[in-house]
């Protein structure tokens, strides 16, 4: 086989490479453990109130990225448009959110 035919063969039988069960398996264990995080948090019930409340918010926004990212797969190529969207949605549902809370304040 000449070289031109290796690179062709090489160019012709290149695959996507197929994301197998490990990085699933990793990524759900990972999602089980922040929200026995949260739960354990809750229950434990003699934990700072401000704490917690930190605490169960920086496990739901860990727990978005982990969704978005793996089970919505995000994470992969050709998903910016996708992304930039939701982006948006959030900018808009943020500021809808802060103008709701300072127009019941004054």
């Amino acid at each position: 086989m000449t070289v031109d035919e290796q690179i062709k063969h090489k160019v012709v039988n290149r695959r996507p490479r197929h994301e197998g069960p490990q990085k699933h398996i990793v990524v759900f264990i990972f999602s089980i453990v922040l929200t026995l995080i949260a739960f354990a948090t809750v229950a434990a019930g003699g934990v700072n109130k401000a704490f917690t409340i930190t605490l169960l918010l920086v496990m739901a926004i860990l727990q978005v990225f982990v969704q978005m990212g793996y089970w919505m797969h995000l994470k992969d190529k050709g998903h910016l448009l996708p992304i930039v969207f939701m982006l948006g949605g959030f900018f808009v549902a943020g500021t809808a959110v802060i103008t709701a809370v300072f127009w019941m304040w004054w």
